[in-house]
C-alpha cells in the first residue's frame, strides 16, 4: 500500500478507536444520567465510527490498480466515501432533531440529568479535541477530502459537546428537563448542518470541478514560461482524490513540423508536472497559431483570470 493510503489507515484507526470509546461512554453515561442531550452527542460520535469504516473499505478500492472499466483508476472511491459520510451523519442530525421535538410537544415529564451528564461533557470535549486535530493534521498532509471531511465533523462535535454541557448545567442548576430537550433539537440541527457543507464538498469532486479554482492561474504561469507556446485555452482541470488531471489546447506556429508541435506539448506537461504537485495526468491539444472554433463552448483561458 503506497504511503499516503497507509497514513490515511493509521488516522482512521485512531478515530475508530477514540470515536467508539467517546460513544460507548456518552450512550451508557448519558443513559444513566438521564440526560437526551449526552446521548445524542454519543449518536453523533456514534456516526463518526462508522464513517471510518466507510474509510477503511474505501481505501481498499482505492488501492486498485487501473482496469479496462477504470482506466483512470478507483480514487473516487474517495469522493464516494466522503458522499456516503454525509448522509449518514444527516440521517443521524434529523432522527435526533425530530426525537427531541417529540419529547418536547408531548411535554412528557422527565428527570433531571445527574452531574454525571456534566463529566461526561467534559471528557469528551477533550477527547474530540485531540481527534480532529489530529485527524485535520494527517488529512491536510495527505490531501485527504475523507479524513478533512472527519476533522470538520469532530471540530463541530466540540462545539455540540459544549453545548451539551451548558445545557446540561442549566437543566440541573433550573431544574428545567424542558432545557436538555432544547439542547439535543439543537444538536440535531447541528449536525445536519455539517453533513450538508461534506456533501457540497464531495458533491465538487464528482461533478468534475476544484473547489480552489487558482490552481488554472498556476497552470496559466507555468505554461507561459514555454518559448513557442501560446494562448492555452480550453483549460479543464478536475480531481481524482488529491490528484489532478489537466486538459488544454495550445498554439504554435502553423509551419512547425508534427514532431516538433509534438515536442512543444511535451516540454508544457513536462514544466506542469514541474510546477504542479500531485499531478496525475496531462492532455495537450496542439493547434496551428490563431486558429478559432467557434463550437468550443467550455473550458477556460488565461484571459478569464488576468
Amino acid at each position: 500500500m503506497e504511503p499516503r493510503l497507509k497514513q490515511i489507515r493509521i488516522a482512521s484507526g485512531v478515530g475508530i478507536i477514540g470515536n467508539a470509546l467517546l460513544a460507548l461512554a456518552k450512550g451508557i453515561l448519558g443513559f444513566l444520567a438521564g440526560s437526551l442531550a449526552v446521548i445524542g452527542d454519543g449518536i453523533d460520535s456514534a456516526t463518526d465510527v462508522l464513517s471510518f469504516v466507510i474509510i477503511f473499505f474505501a481505501l481498499k478500492i482505492m488501492a486498485k490498480a487501473p482496469d479496462e472499466q477504470h482506466p483512470y483508476g478507483h480514487h473516487r472511491a474517495e469522493a464516494l466515501a466522503t458522499l456516503t459520510i454525509a448522509f449518514i451523519i444527516l440521517f443521524a442530525g434529523i432522527q435526533l432533531f425530530f426525537i427531541s421535538l417529540l419529547k418536547i410537544i408531548s411535554a412528557s415529564q422527565s428527570s433531571l440529568p445527574s452531574f454525571l451528564a456534566v463529566a461526561v461533557s467534559g471528557v469528551s470535549i477533550i477527547g474530540k479535541l485531540l481527534l480532529a486535530l489530529y485527524q485535520f493534521k494527517v488529512g491536510r498532509q495527505t490531501e485527504s477530502s475523507m479524513l478533512i471531511a472527519n476533522g470538520r465533523n469532530m471540530l463541530t462535535d466540540i462545539f455540540v459537546s459544549l453545548g451539551v454541557l451548558l445545557g446540561t448545567l442549566l437543566t440541573i442548576m433550573l431544574r428545567i428537563p424542558f432545557i436538555d430537550h432544547l439542547v439535543a433539537m439543537l444538536i440535531g440541527l447541528w449536525i445536519v448542518r455539517t453533513a450538508i457543507h461534506i456533501f457540497l464538498d464531495a458533491n465538487t469532486e464528482l461533478m468534475d470541478g476544484v473547489k480552489d479554482t487558482s490552481i488554472y492561474q498556476e497552470v496559466f504561469a507555468a505554461v507561459s514560461q514555454v518559448e513557442q507556446v501560446s494562448n492555452p485555452h480550453r483549460t479543464r482541470i478536475r480531481k481524482l482524490s488529491n490528484l489532478y488531471l489537466i486538459d488544454m489546447d495550445i498554439e504554435v506556429d502553423g509551419s512547425l513540423t508534427v514532431a516538433e508541435g509534438h515536442r512543444l506539448a511535451v516540454e508544457v506537461e513536462q514544466v506542469l508536472r514541474n510546477k504542479i504537485d500531485n499531478l496525475y495526468d496531462v492532455a495537450v491539444h496542439v493547434e496551428p497559431k490563431g486558429n478559432i472554433e467557434t463550437e468550443e463552448k467550455y473550458g477556460l483561458s488565461p484571459q478569464e483570470f488576468f
